[in-house]
């Protein structure tokens, strides 16, 4: 019995350290995706601000404003794509102080959230006027 009771402390200890192992190699495969923003390299940071992390429906956006008219706008992306964005009297617009659609101009930059429609454009919901953003020297 005695030689059986250290056999079993090993036995958990191994298993424990390999479940543990095994969920810290899962939890990384995931991508940055996943981790809060304090958590990324620079370069990764960068992409996440621009709106380079989004996914498909997950309804935000960030771009240079490349057209307007009275009921949509578009997006230049990061990725040097387009986004058509629509919006109503109902869109909330803010910046560091109430804003209105009069503030939305092209060249701007923006983040739009609201979501995509089955065409590929999106509705907005809010759209937020953003400072440029520096692109890093590569």
């Amino acid at each position: 019995m005695k030689k059986i009771i250290p056999i079993i402390v090993i036995l958990i200890l191994v298993v424990g350290g390999g479940a543990f192992y095994g969920g810290m190699k899962y939890g990384q495969s995931k991508g940055p995706s996943r981790q809060a923003p304090q958590n990324l390299s620079p370069e990764q940071r960068q992409q996440f601000l621009q709106g380079g992390t989004q996914r498909a429906g997950a309804g935000f956006l960030s771009g240079e404003v490349i057209a307007k008219d009275e009921q949509s706008l578009t997006l230049k992306m990061p990725d040097g794509g387009s986004k058509i964005v629509f919006f109503s009297d109902s869109t909330q617009i803010s910046k560091t102080t109430e804003g209105s659609i009069g503030d939305i101009e092209v060249g701007k930059q923006i983040m739009v959230s609201g979501s995509q429609n089955s065409d590929g454009s999106y509705t907005a919901k809010t759209i937020q006027l953003s400072p440029r953003v520096i692109q890093p020297e590569k």
